[in-house]
């Protein structure tokens, strides 16, 4: 029995797919079926319920049992892996990360390009999704790491508090606040603003401290990125409430000006993610150290 037998194994309860547990480990269905089948004749039990008519994959007590010892084999063989690549004093291999969107695109670039020429042997998959989706994808294994704006506890899930973003008014050069160098949240009142969609974790954030203090904004427009909230602001839509590290370009280009809020809650918290259940590897656990130093411009 070699180790990608249980990978293949561990892949489809994860996944929850044969198709997906193919593709990932570059076989077809059909060999992954066979796998299963070889494991369930080598320890002579069901592994898995076949309800026919039905795809999910729901595994049987025995299942259960040997999915679980599996895993602390694959994270024993990692951990081996990893051991072995320190003896010579290198990190290697690829770790896949899930970002969303208003992290990656402005804070990633840097501490990627950093890592990769810390650790030229070793690579990072990037890919960039919304909250939702960061969260499934490292529940499910297709990921090594998450990063995410306001991550919330879940049980299953280890979280790295990553260094906090300020949150600044963004609004025309032109507008009359543009010249305040602090503004308070009770300024706010009344304002015409371009909004996050309410399903958004900075867009919850940002109604809770209003709603605190008592302040509503009139609501101009919604939209579920920050790079279209910045053009709509440019164009005189209204006010947005932003990520620092998001704007300091149009900043520093003249195309918006960025006025600091007074109070301490306007903060973003920042966070990686990664499944508890298992081992990081070594590289990944140095581009987590990396972006626990220090904010990411």
């Amino acid at each position: 029995m070699h180790i990608e037998t249980l990978k293949i194994f561990c892949d489809l309860v994860d996944l929850q797919s044969f198709s997906l547990a193919a593709e990932r480990n570059f076989v077809t269905q059909s060999a992954v079926s066979q796998q299963v089948r070889a494991l369930e004749e080598r320890f002579k039990r069901k592994l898995l319920e076949r309800v026919r008519g039905r795809r999910d994959v729901k595994l049987t007590a025995a299942g259960e049992v040997f999915y679980r010892e599996s895993m602390k084999v694959l994270a024993a063989y990692t951990e081996l892996q990893e051991s072995l690549r320190g003896l010579v004093g290198k990190i290697g291999g690829t770790v896949k990360v899930a970002c969303t969107y208003s992290v990656g695109l402005h804070e990633m670039p840097a501490k990627v390009g950093e890592f990769m020429s810390k650790f030229p042997s070793a690579r990072i998959d990037l890919e960039y999704s919304r909250t939702t989706k960061v969260v499934r994808d490292v529940m499910s294994g297709a990921v090594e790491l998450g990063i995410l704006a306001f991550p919330e506890p879940k049980r299953g899930l280890t979280i790295v508090q990553m260094p906090s973003d300020r949150m600044v008014l963004i609004c025309p050069p032109d507008h009359k606040l543009a010249k305040r160098s602090q503004i308070k949240v009770k300024d706010l009142n009344g304002l015409d603003f371009v909004l996050f969609e309410r399903d958004t974790p900075t867009r919850k954030a940002t109604d809770k401290i209003l709603k605190s203090a008592g302040v509503e904004v009139k609501k101009v427009a919604e939209f579920d990125n920050i790079e279209t909230i910045k053009r709509a602001v440019e164009v005189g839509f209204g006010l947005a409430i932003l990520p620092l590290p998001a704007v300091i370009d149009e900043e520093k280009a003249g195309r918006l000006a960025v006025v600091r809020l007074a109070e301490k809650e306007w903060v973003r918290p920042v966070g990686v993610i990664y499944r508890s259940d298992r081992t990081l590897t070594l590289a990944a656990k140095k581009f987590v150290q990396l972006l626990d130093e220090s904010p990411a411009s």
